[in-house]
């Protein structure tokens, strides 16, 4: 990885991949700037078999971290947001030392705290700031003793006045009489360095003498109206484009192109041959466009006149095609024939050049009406060399010895301007741009456009000359406002702030934007680091506009979310020098990014606006400035807005100087004359405050005329309100009264009140403007006004305005809450003490605590209470804390204060009351006493809420959720095994399942005589009663949620639980409490056998799990049924050593029974051939066979429904005879008993048949071994079938293994489907690894989706990718849902798919780069499912998905009556079990292969 930085190249070394873990990088950055990141990497290969060729190293894009400057005056620290900003002309300023100190301490007076100043260097002979003459010299009329007298201001503004200074820096441009151009004209545009350029300078040099020709013409030369205006456009053809016949940069000389063509075609001289077969009988189009295409040079460019042409050589081979080869007889037709050709290709050019014109004469005319004839224009009067027609684009540089050593075409220089909305990142100077050949350019003809290009190679000169001005300035001043940033390369921006903050690290940086999209603002504030953009309350043109401004820049609404991260009551010991030690104890808290626009640098006016006496009332002065000063940003004003300048000061040719009440005498707060000086004091000041502690809520209030905003800091609430009476022109003293204002229990003290009156007359307007020496202001006084009422009440204060509160008026409180003075301070107080609360809470307790579905809930309280219902919004996923931090965490996150839950936390507490009394129930219960720690802990902090305004309710309530949530989640991983604790996020999201699903209910349990936790399958359908305790879901997800996390209590009592039922050497699928299992499940056994065999190799002391005991629900090796309350019940013991030989046993002597109580009322949609179980080993394979076309006795069990189709009875996935999972995880157990059995830890070394033969275990597994290969692989070589037991006629796809071996309907063998990687995860040694990989390829090619697994084939006649288990049609493969696994995209086999394709992927690795890219194909597919449970409210993972990971909404059908005002995105995402289980099992396994490195 690498950060990029001001003189910064940091190299953060290699990342060693760790694929349970997730990396972090620290980045180190020690000061300010802009720092650019990116990744290096080499992506991943395709999987494939052979192995795909690794790509080639990239990078990811670049990233930007921006740090904002660390300001300070006089040790006091000053964030960007206090900076109150004065700006001034500085030519303007008078003479120094004794007229800028004047002035200094004027603006020091008024506490404001940085000082901009115009460019202070040399100008050139416009006079204005922005045209510099020379970069590297300061002002001599200002500065006599140039660079000593600048730092001699700047220590005295510091020192003495408080104030820092801040400067434009002008990088765009230079002076047109600039000297140091004649020595290097290459720094900017000409027709040398852009030879593009020729045709526009052309065109200007003909405009120019057209104006001094306009009188010869009998043309006007003072324009009068439009038609004297149009008569001058209806002259520029004949009188001046025609003359300078600017069409010849456009097109292609036909004479010269066409001779030379035909004289390469008779010599034979041609080229691509290859490309015009047949160009004989080309149309004429046809032709053309080859030219076009294949020929033509210069296309793009207009750079010099016929400029454009034609490769002789290659239109040769076009011509060659047409009239054969060269030939003099044939001359003649030849020329004719090329020469028709290249008319036909100028058409389009003289169309471009047409269009060009049209747009040239209408540019040249809306320019000059602007200039001589609108209102709003200067009307500069007659045309006259002074005042020439047009404005010039170039400077022409005078010839002298200097300039004569350079080309004549390098004289002639571009002036800089500005188009409207322009793209901010084209150079309209540059190659491809014709700006200023349409005079599209509003110029500005004091400036000489710099040319840098792409880096310094490009014009050495120029990079250095502008780096050591930069330098210079940053020397001296603690800010830069980029002049025309958006017309700066941004590249060269980088470049120049990168030498500005090698100087001054901690640079505040300003910029004014035009690029018409927040985005491009957006672009340029990153890569730069600018601390702020330039905003103008001036700009708006109503009270409506100006509240809007005003909200944009006032910060967060008041009561908005804590986004920072605590660490409660964990703390860190820290020495100031970075290391570790016996240090002072602080609470870590990691400070998140808020979403905000674009920081500001809001001004009430400046240099650049007009002034409220000419945009609006004068009298708007005062309330415009207050409101400013009361947003959440930077602010900043001009010389001359306080005092009340008539109008706009021209900075070009203005030359009479500052004059300033404020800068004569020391200003005290409140009324008085000449401006608002003695009020902007006071604004400043709480501004600065505001700023400088945080007071970063705010609410606005837009009524009539009025504005009102209320200021306050988060934690202290303590704040500032304004009421700001606007003057616009027209309403005189009127606008009404504003509605008394509510403060809801808040406390409200005037300040003060004031109104501001201004002598606007003509007269005085006249009179000011008439000094010929000073600038002054307009009369004006502000007086204090009388009658504002503050009515403090018990639960609120009630601001109310007097009658006389007219336009230009304001009002100023201070604010604060007495309801959050607590006596450890109110955040401090709910932020702490929960990690202790919740530390005595096991992970049954944690299950109450954060989750509880509404079955659940219901289950637990006798069906009184259920999850929390929010009005407005619906109920929440759980009762628990994580019910309410699914919706709490995008609200704080996005700040959604309009929220429903928001509003419902304003209108009352019943929120907190239902936490607290559902805590206070439960923690009376025996098995819940835990919990009374967490229940006194909520109250505490909920009645210390309950205090606050009900506005800052939703904030406190997130703040103590929040808080809860983490110590909730931190106390759970303390109870989560090792792995799970320095696991990733994702790792631990998926162990956060075992404690949702896992829970007491009083209507399931494990055994029917007392109440135990038990792992539900899913929530919440599969949450209660027979429908939470699957035996084939419990020993799916078992190994992951249970023994991964070390919960190996919990996966005992599964384990014995099951045993203790074991009938006709099978668990039941639906346990039933024991009271009513039903046995149809044909691999359930087998799983469970599977977790038995893990548990042994998992838990500490595993092996013991052999000698358990277990009281048997039904007698062993006994087919009969009695209920459990039956005497027999229970009666007899076995050992899980015995539980597991009676299920080989049984199996080995073949099963065949009836279900008990078979018919309607044990399952309504069996046919009654499907009761019956028969199971069989086929002793030549070793194979176990099963079922039939009537049940469905493994994961895939879907059974048709629907009459309608008739399907009923019929299932969708039968899998009759061998399913290959339950021939691996046979398999699995025989290796394993048999190795027990070697080991002496297993007593019976086998089994025996029907017949009585002996099997051992040992032998069994052999005939598996040999015969899987066989059986089951489908060789992607047919000439292999032989070797195999494979039907050509059947297959679908080769290089796969069976579904099933020897079903009822043979073509289900050949499905390919997900099963096979179950059977590769847990007997890897059945498959032969090239072919077990190629099988993997397959799947993940064609199986595999962003979550789950494909159930079938996409290329299978029977895939049907979308379950809507509601539909009732006629059609047999969909109707009710019978393709449930006949496409859809399960989740479980995901887990079992990955960790198949790690095993086998890694047998073919050998060096540590290989092995690593094994586990990152992994991290690569998990994508998807660590998006899922990230945005899932329910915490989760789904069961299945619909094709390419679409939602599927009838997985979650039964949920109609948990609520149907339920969100949509929380019906997509309820959470199962096995899903999340497998996938810890793939972590797991991740882990133990990695150490076999």
């Amino acid at each position: 990885m690498k950060l990029v930085g001001p003189r910064l190249l940091v190299l953060l070394g290699s990342l060693h991949p760790d694929f349970n873990k997730t990396l972090y990088v620290d980045i180190p950055i020690y000061h300010a700037g802009a720092f650019a990141f990116f990744i290096t990497y080499t992506p991943l290969p395709e999987l494939s078999l052979p192995e795909a060729t690794a790509p080639q190293p990239t990078k990811t894009e670049t990233f930007y971290l921006d740090v904002s400057p660390h300001l300070t005056v006089n040790g006091t620290v000053l964030p960007i947001d206090s900076l109150s900003i004065f700006s001034v002309i500085s030519k303007l300023m008078g003479k120094y030392p004794r007229d800028w100190e004047r002035h200094l301490q004027g603006i020091s007076y008024r506490e404001y705290n940085m000082v901009h100043f115009t460019p202070l260097m040399q100008r050139g002979i416009s006079n204005s700031p922005y045209s510099i003459y020379d970069q590297l010299k300061f002002d001599p009329a200002c500065f006599p003793r140039g660079e000593d007298d600048v730092a001699a201001l700047i220590t005295s503004m510091e020192k003495d006045h408080g104030l820092l200074g801040l400067t434009d820096v002008v990088w765009n441009h230079t002076a047109d009489n600039s000297q140091w151009l004649e020595e290097h004209p290459e720094a900017g545009y000409n027709i040398e360095t852009a030879p593009y350029l020729e045709v526009a300078l052309e065109l200007d040099n003909a405009l120019l003498q057209y104006g001094t020709d306009l009188a010869k013409y009998g043309l006007p030369t003072e324009l009068k109206s439009i038609d004297d205006l149009q008569l001058i456009i209806d002259g520029m053809k004949p009188y001046c484009l025609d003359l300078v016949n600017i069409w010849e940069f456009y097109v292609v000389k036909v004479t010269r192109d066409a001779q030379a063509v035909v004289d390469a075609w008779m010599l034979g001289r041609t080229k691509a041959d290859g490309l015009i077969q047949g160009a004989k009988s080309w149309s004429l189009k046809e032709r053309v466009d080859f030219l076009r295409e294949k020929a033509l040079l210069g296309a793009n460019d207009l750079a010099g006149r016929f400029d454009r042409r034609i490769d002789a050589q290659v239109a040769a081979a076009l011509l060659t095609s047409i009239c054969g080869q060269g030939n003099p007889a044939n001359q003649a037709i030849a020329l004719d024939t090329i020469t028709q050709l290249l008319n036909a290709l100028n058409v389009p050019f003289y169309r471009e050049y047409d269009s060009d014109i049209t747009i040239i004469k209408q540019q040249v005319k809306d320019r000059i009406r602007y200039l001589r004839i609108d209102d709003d224009g200067p009307k500069l009067g007659p045309i006259s060399k002074e005042h020439a027609l047009i404005e010039s684009y170039f400077t022409r540089l005078p010839l002298n010895e200097r300039t004569k050593k350079h080309n004549p075409k390098a004289l002639a220089l571009v002036n800089n301007g500005w188009i409207w909305a322009a793209d901010a990142m084209t150079d309209h100077a540059g190659r491809g741009s014709r700006a200023y050949l349409r005079r599209e350019v509003i110029v500005w003809g004091d400036c000489v456009k710099l040319r840098y290009g792409k880096s310094p190679s490009d014009n050495p000169f120029l990079w250095d000359f502008m780096a050591r001005y930069t330098r210079l300035m940053a020397k001296y001043f603690a800010g830069f406002r980029i002049d025309n940033c958006h017309s700066t390369p941004l590249h060269v921006a980088e470049y120049l702030l990168d030498e500005a903050r090698e100087v001054r690290p901690d640079l505040a940086v300003f910029a004014e934007l035009f690029t018409g999209s927040e985005t491009m603002d957006y672009v340029f504030v990153k890569r730069l680091g600018i601390s702020a953009l330039i905003r103008e309350a001036m700009q708006a043109w109503s009270t409506q506009e100006v509240s809007r401004l005003v909200h944009m820049h006032s910060g967060r609404p008041i009561g908005s979310f804590e986004i920072d991260k605590m660490s409660n009551e964990k703390k860190l010991t820290v020495a100031a020098d970075g290391i570790n030690g016996n240090h002072p104890e602080t609470i870590e808290k990691v400070h998140n990014i808020r979403h905000s626009p674009v920081h500001a640098l809001f001004m009430d006016c400046t240099h650049d606006n007009e002034v409220p006496a000419q945009k609006r009332d004068a009298r708007d002065t005062l309330p415009n400035a207050a409101l400013v000063n009361m947003c959440a940003c930077a602010t900043g004003s001009v010389m001359g807005y306080d005092e009340i300048y008539p109008r706009l000061i021209n900075l070009v040719s203005e030359r009479r100087l500052y004059a300033s009440s404020s800068s004569d005498h020391r200003n005290s707060i409140g009324p008085g004359k000449d401006g608002i000086g003695k009020v902007k004091k006071l604004l400043n000041r709480i501004h600065t405050l505001m700023g400088r502690d945080g007071y970063d809520e705010t609410f606005i209030h837009h009524e009539g005329e009025y504005i009102t905003v209320h200021r306050m800091h988060p934690k202290t609430r303590k704040g500032y309100f304004v009421v700001a009476h606007t003057a616009f022109p027209g309403y005189g003293d009127g606008h009404g009264t504003l509605t008394p204002t509510h403060l809801n229990g808040t406390v409200a003290k005037l300040i003060g009140a004031w109104k501001l009156e201004v002598d606007s007359s003509d007269e005085s307007k006249e009179a000011v403007l008439d000094d010929k020496n000073c600038l002054r202001g307009l009369p004006s006084s502000v007086s204090d006004l009388s009658g504002v009422d503050v009515d403090v009440k018990l639960d609120e204060a009630v601001i109310s305005m007097p009658a006389h509160f007219p336009p230009g008026s304001i009002a100023l409180f201070e604010t604060w809450i007495p309801g959050v003075e607590h006596s450890e301070g109110l955040d401090d107080y709910v932020t702490t003490g929960a990690d202790q609360a919740f530390s005595d809470c096991d992970l049954v307790d944690l299950n109450f605590l954060m989750f509880r579905c509404e079955p659940e809930e219901r289950d637990g309280s006798d069906g009184k209470d259920g999850v929390y219902n929010i009005p407005d919004y619906g109920p929440l996923v759980y009762a628990g804390l994580q019910g309410w931090w699914s919706i709490l965490k995008d609200v704080i996150r996005y700040n959604k204060l309009g929220h429903p839950i928001c509003n419902h936390l304003r209108e009352g507490t019943w929120a907190m009351e239902y936490i607290v009394s559902r805590l206070d129930r439960k923690c009376k219960e025996s098995e819940f006493s835990a919990l009374r720690k967490p229940a006194a802990w909520f109250r505490s902090r909920f009645n210390s809420i309950s205090r606050v305004p009900n506005f800052l309710r939703p904030r406190y309530f997130a703040l103590v959720m929040q808080i809860a949530y983490n110590a909730a989640w931190a106390r759970s991983m303390e109870l989560f095994s090792d792995d799970i604790q320095n696991g990733q996020s994702f790792l631990q999201s998926l162990a956060m399942t075992s404690i949702q699903m896992t829970g007491y209910m009083h209507s399931a349990s494990l055994d029917p005589f007392s109440s135990s936790p038990c792992l539900a399958a899913g929530l919440p359908h599969f949450s209660s009663s027979w429908a939470r305790c699957w035996g084939r879901d419990i020993f799916i997800a078992l190994r992951g949620l249970y023994l991964a996390t070390g919960r190996y209590g919990d996966a005992l009592n599964h384990i014995k639980a099951f045993a203790s039922v074991l009938k006709h050497g099978m668990i039941p699928n639906l346990l039933s409490d024991g009271k009513l299992p039903r046995y149809n499940s044909r691999d359930s056994v087998w799983f469970f056998l599977q977790n038995i065999q893990d548990y042994m190799k998992m838990a500490p002391d595993g092996f013991s799990i052999l000698r358990e005991s277990v009281a048997r629900r039904f007698l062993p090796y006994d087919d009969a049924y009695f209920e459990y309350d039956d005497p027999r019940a229970y009666s007899r013991t076995s050992t899980i050593e015995e539980v597991i030989q009676e299920v080989l046993q049984r199996h080995a002597s073949g099963l065949s029974f009836r279900e008990a109580n078979a018919g309607p009322e044990l399952d309504r949609q069996m046919k009654y051939e499907g009761f019956q179980v028969d199971i069989h080993v086929d002793w030549k394979t070793g194979i176990c066979f099963g079922g039939n076309q009537f049940n469905c006795g493994t994961w895939m069990d879907k059974m048709g429904e629907s009459e309608r189709a008739g399907s009923k009875g019929i299932p969708g996935t039968p899998r009759d005879g061998a399913p290959v999972e339950i021939t691996g995880l046979l398999y699995s157990t025989l290796t394993w008993v048999a190795q027990l059995h070697q080991q002496g830890k297993y007593h019976l070394g086998g089994v025996k048949t029907s017949t009585g033969e002996y099997v051992s275990f040992k032998g069994w597994a052999s005939r598996i071994e040999s015969s899987f290969e066989p059986c089951y692989y489908i060789p992607l070589d047919p000439k292999e079938d032989g070797q195999h037991d494979v039907n050509p006629a059947i297959v679908n796809r080769r290089g796969i293994y069976k579904d099933i071996y020897r079903s009822g309907k043979e073509y289900e063998d050949y499905q390919l489907r997900p099963n096979f990687p179950i059977a590769m995860t847990v007997a890897p040694q059945l498959f032969t690894p090239h072919n077990a990989l190629g099988a993997l390829e397959m799947a993940d090619k064609y199986l595999r989706g962003p979550t789950g697994m494909a159930t079938l084939d996409p290329s299978d006649l029977n895939y049907r990718p979308y379950y809507v288990n509601s539909e009732d049609s006629t059609d047999f493969a969909t109707s009710k849902g019978r393709n449930y696994h006949q496409g859809p995209e399960w989740l479980w086999p995901t887990g079992f798919f990955l960790r198949a394709l790690l095993k086998f992927d890694l047998k073919r690795k050998s060096t540590k780069a290989e092995r690593t890219e094994a586990f990152q194909q992994i991290t690569r597919r998990l994508e998807g499912c660590k998006v899922a449970i990230c945005e899932s409210p329910w915490a989760g993972l789904p069961e299945l998905t619909q094709k390419n990971g679409e939602f599927c909404s009838d997985s979650v059908s039964e949920m109609s009556s948990f609520g149907v005002n339920l969100m949509l995105s929380i019906l997509q995402s309820p959470t199962q079990a096995w899903s999340s289980g497998c996938l810890l099992d793939l972590y797991h396994d991740a882990k133990e292969l990695a150490s076999q490195t």
